[in-house]
């Protein structure tokens, strides 16, 4: 008996040292794929253009220029004072790409290994009169990275959106941001859908920035401030048992989504606290069931993306943090 105790450790230190070995040799090979970026800086070549480069830009550009509309409306809005003024800001605050670069190449090289068969679109910078309801925009090859969206949260650009959205305004969102979208396009949602089903397909686009994106921190990846995420984790147990109580986890009021899953300044739990709490905790909720899934089962990446939430929730025999 004293023998196996004294066993205990040498054992914890060799599965360590395996994980961490097997750690390393996967971090060697993702920096080791090849991925050629082409970004196109569709933002500062639209703001320099006069009438006379219009045939070209929409040349190499013909996505970006409707048919349903005259050439004298790309026209007047180059020379426009609001699409002016935007594109100056975006100048000053991206003329040098090559910070973002260095981490959009990081991102798709992660993507790009999990999902081999994944083509690296082209990419193209664009202003959008702060559209930020498509800050980015992905399609099979190209994706649309709106810089006007990303001037930092106290920009006066966005002195009029609620400052639970223009948190997220900064530019060290973009490729969250951008991971979010290319996480949709792997992620399976059933349509008839509960709180529960809502949480972990949230869940599951956390931990896909878990995966494709580790060089980003977990206030990144979900879009909270470090006390918004120190207030979820302080609270995991609390919010968990109010789920579990009231019987919501299974329930498809449609008025839960606006509660705990959709943007919004803080979660409705109809109690004293709910002005201290940052909305979106059934996303965080969802994603921590999702994690201990991982954690306990020998699933893979790809089959958690697709596998149902009731799965991933009896096997993840989730219990929230004290």
């Amino acid at each position: 008996m004293l023998k196996s105790i004294k066993l205990l450790p040498l054992i914890f230190i060799l599965f360590s040292v395996v994980s961490c070995n097997e750690e390393s040799k996967v971090k060697n090979e993702i920096v080791a794929v090849d991925v050629e970026l082409q970004i196109d800086r569709f933002d500062q070549l639209f703001a320099s253009a006069n009438a006379e480069d219009l045939p070209k830009l929409k040349k190499d550009f013909p996505f970006m220029f409707s048919n349903r509309y005259p050439d004298s409306l790309w026209v007047n809005r180059m020379k426009d004072t609001l699409q002016l003024e935007l594109s100056s800001e975006v100048n000053k605050k991206f003329n040098d790409f090559d910070e973002w670069e260095n981490e959009l190449e990081q991102f798709y090289k992660h993507l790009k290994y999990y999902f081999p068969e994944f083509g690296v679109p082209r990419l193209i910078t664009v202003t959008s009169e702060v559209d930020y309801r498509n800050k980015i925009i992905v399609t099979d090859t190209i994706a649309l990275i709106a810089l006007d969206t990303y001037l930092g949260a106290d920009h006066e650009f966005y002195g009029g959106i609620q400052k639970y959205l223009s948190q997220n305004f900064e530019s060290n969102l973009i490729i969250p941001d951008l991971a979010q979208e290319y996480a949709k396009r792997y992620a399976y949602l059933p349509k008839k859908k509960t709180l529960l089903e809502e949480m972990i397909y949230h869940g599951k686009l956390l931990y896909f920035k878990d995966k494709i994106i580790p060089f980003k921190s977990d206030e990144e990846k979900i879009g909270y401030t470090n006390a918004q995420l120190a207030w979820a984790k302080e609270n995991e147990s609390e919010i968990w048992r109010y789920f579990v109580d009231r019987e919501l986890l299974y329930s498809t009021d449609s008025k839960l989504p606006s509660r705990f899953i959709n943007p919004a300044p803080f979660s409705k739990f109809y109690l004293e606290l709910d002005s201290e709490s940052p909305g979106r905790l059934g996303q965080y909720i969802g994603w921590q069931i999702v994690r201990a899934y991982m954690e306990k089962t020998d699933s893979s990446f790809k089959n958690m993306l697709v596998a149902n939430a009731e799965t991933i929730f009896k096997e993840s025999k989730f219990k929230p943090r004290k």
